[in-house]
């Protein structure tokens, strides 16, 4: 596979098109492994209003693209595709830990009762991980 596909990245525009493609999709599958284990519809509560939802949400989505641009400076797409991973695999792990450890209130509920504060701190926890974790890839 990798002979069919190397000759295609050479080029600009199918090193464009390729990783855009490869990035869009790890955006995708990643955001629905959050979404499995959130307790709330992220799009239900998103569709229903909830800003709280909205800003988790939006955290996480930046986060995972922001692993995924720093991977980007990986010199394959192979490397590109196993480093992003990893990263979105430690953003997933510490959004865990973010949720078990928080101990005052729980996460998750707070954030499908609309608590604003709760889906900004969660945006703020994605964000600040994605730049710990991008530090380390690139």
């Amino acid at each position: 596979m990798r002979g069919s596909i190397d000759p295609l990245l050479e080029q600009p525009l199918g090193f464009m098109v390729g990783y855009l493609s490869v990035a869009v999709l790890e955006l995708i599958v990643f955001l629905s492994f959050f979404e499995l284990v959130t307790k709330y519809r992220c799009w239900q509560e998103i569709k229903r209003g909830n800003v709280a939802a909205s800003l988790a949400t939006g955290g996480k989505i930046f986060g995972i693209s922001h692993i995924i641009w720093r991977a980007a400076s990986e010199p394959t797409i192979y490397d590109f595709m196993a480093w992003s991973s990893v990263g979105v695999g430690l953003l997933f792990v510490a959004y865990i830990l973010f949720q078990f450890l928080t101990t005052v209130f729980q996460v998750d509920k707070e954030i499908a009762d609309g608590n604003v504060a709760v889906g900004f701190i969660a945006l703020t926890v994605s964000v600040s991980i994605s730049y710990l974790i991008g530090a380390c890839i690139g």
